[in-house]
This record gives C-alpha cells, structure tokens and sequence, in this order.
C-alpha cells in the first residue's frame, strides 16, 4: 500500500504549527509570570541583587578591620602587662594586726557611729502606747 506523501507533509505542518503555537504560548505564560513576580516584589520592598552584593562586600571588610583590631588590641594588652606588672610589684607590708584585734579594733569605731546607748529615744506627742492605757 502506497502512502500518501501529501497527507503527510499536511499532517507534519500541522504538528509543527501546533508545536510552534504551545512554544508561543508558553513564552506568553512565562513573560506574564516574571511581570507579575516583578510587580509584587517591587511592592515588597526587596533589595536588588547588585544592592545585596555592595552590603555583603562592605561587612567582609568590616569583619577583616575587626579581626585586625582584636588581634591589634591583644597585642597591645600584652604588650602593656609586663609594665603594669612592674608598677604593681608589692610593697613592704606595714604591721599588721592580727585578725581578732583588728576586729576588735572595729568594734568601737562601730559603737562610737551608732546613737548613744545612755539617752533615751525622745518620746512623741500624742502617740499612746499600750503601757499608758
């Protein structure tokens, strides 16, 4: 049986016009689509990609000037401990009290600030306690 080269080469256009209609339909859809993310991300108020990149750049090289000050400060620190250590050597200890005498020795000071025990609280006026009733 012969075939029909013509039914054919009719039925291969129409494919390819059908083919060539869903790629366009498909390009519509796809351009509509990235509109409509455009429109609502512009009403989201992100941040661009290149903007995104420029803040990204600028806290590397603010961590790196961090990283280096820290280690700069540390190096200062040690740096200035033996000095300080030098100025705060000890001294020669005066005499010392033992404990017990030296807390004896504060007893009084805390008597001598406190009322004296000898005179007694003045009274007020008009107040009734419950010895007068």
């Amino acid at each position: 049986m012969p075939f029909d080269t013509k039914l054919i080469d009719d039925l291969v256009r129409v494919a390819t016009g059908a083919f060539g209609a869903v790629a366009g339909v498909r390009e519509e859809a796809r351009s509509r689509l990235r509109e409509q993310f455009e429109h609502v991300l512009s009403r989201l108020d992100v941040v661009t990609r290149e903007e995104f990149e420029i803040v990204r750049a600028l806290a590397q090289r603010a961590r790196e000037e961090q990283e280096l000050l820290v280690a700069r400060v540390a190096s200062l620190e040690a740096a200035a401990q033996p000095a300080a250590a030098k100025r705060s050597a000890p001294k020669p200890a005066a005499a010392k009290l033992p404990v017990k005498a030296a807390a004896a020795a504060a007893k009084p000071a805390r008597r001598a600030a406190s009322a004296p025990e000898a005179a007694p609280a003045p009274k007020r006026r008009g107040t009734r306690t419950k010895a007068s009733d």
